[in-house]
């Protein structure tokens, strides 16, 4: 009799395993279809993901932008001529700088502070948020400025003077990005900004020494950057010579950017304040 029961109690502990056994398999068999079905979505989402565009509604077209399209970047140290370059660019039908935006020298600088730091570059690893996750949203947040902050173009170009201070970190974001460096006799453009009275950041204007120190600081910078990047992505552009052989110049310029020649660009000052000209900075 006691055998018996044992029988039964061991009989019955086998169905419960088995059954226990069978019900988690098709639990954790659910399980695994589920995060399946919620993780489906997100391939197919990121599979059809489109270019972002722009329609410029006047001329009837769509223009895609994206990170591998020719921007134009223009820079140097402020009353070195950038106003001027950009302004007889802008001149061109096909191309489109607009004024300063003031935003991207400033996110660029901050982007360099951590990249500086060992305590904080630590510490953004540790976050998960990697040079990959930085530079992917600094990348979107850049595009999203220079295409937006100013009317649709086949060409967009942006002239904020010190973003060449990080021109190999754009050059890098941007792989098909071209570089205008201006260089003025420093003289010349410490004597124009304080004579002006133009306000800029970390320059001294009650004195020369400090402004032709800093001056000097900053070209190198950026010099050594656009040598480092190499004649073909970046083109230094001596004002003096733009002003006494704008045509010339302007030739070579436009033939290095891979942009058709347009005689427009040598009387930016015609289509200045007109629609679809050039807008001047405030």
């Amino acid at each position: 009799m006691v055998g018996k029961l044992k029988q039964n109690l061991l009989l019955a502990c086998l169905v419960i395993s088995s059954v226990t056994v069978f019900y988690l398999g098709q639990h954790a068999m659910e399980c695994h279809h589920r995060i399946e079905e919620r993780s489906q979505p997100l391939r197919l989402e990121s599979a059809k993901t489109t270019v972002p565009t722009v329609l410029d509604i006047k001329a009837n077209k769509t223009f895609a932008y994206h990170k591998d399209m020719p921007l134009i970047f223009i820079g140097g140290v402020p009353r070195s001529g950038t106003t001027l370059m950009r302004a007889m660019l802008d001149a061109h039908p096909d191309i489109r700088c607009g004024e300063e935006t003031r935003v991207i020298p400033r996110i660029l600088a901050l982007k360099q502070m951590w990249s500086r730091s060992s305590k904080e570059k630590i510490r953004l690893d540790e976050a998960g948020v990697t040079d990959e996750v930085l530079d992917s949203a600094m990348q979107a947040f850049l595009l999203e400025i220079i295409v937006k902050h100013g009317e649709p173009a086949p060409y967009l170009c942006n002239k904020d003077p010190f973003a060449l201070k990080s021109l190999t970190y754009l050059a890098r974001l941007f792989p098909n990005a071209k570089f205008l460096l201006m260089v003025r006799d420093g003289r010349a453009s410490v004597h124009s900004m304080i004579s002006r009275k133009v306000t800029i950041a970390g320059f001294d204007l009650n004195s020369y020494r400090d402004c032709l120190t800093k001056w000097n600081r900053a070209i190198e910078t950026m010099y050594n950057q656009c040598m480092e990047v190499g004649y073909k992505k970046c083109m230094l552009v001596h004002y003096e010579q733009l002003v006494l052989h704008p045509e010339r110049w302007m030739r070579t310029l436009l033939k290095f950017l891979q942009i058709p020649w347009n005689h427009s660009v040598l009387h930016h000052e015609e289509m200045i304040g007109k629609a679809g000209g050039v807008s001047l900075s405030k």
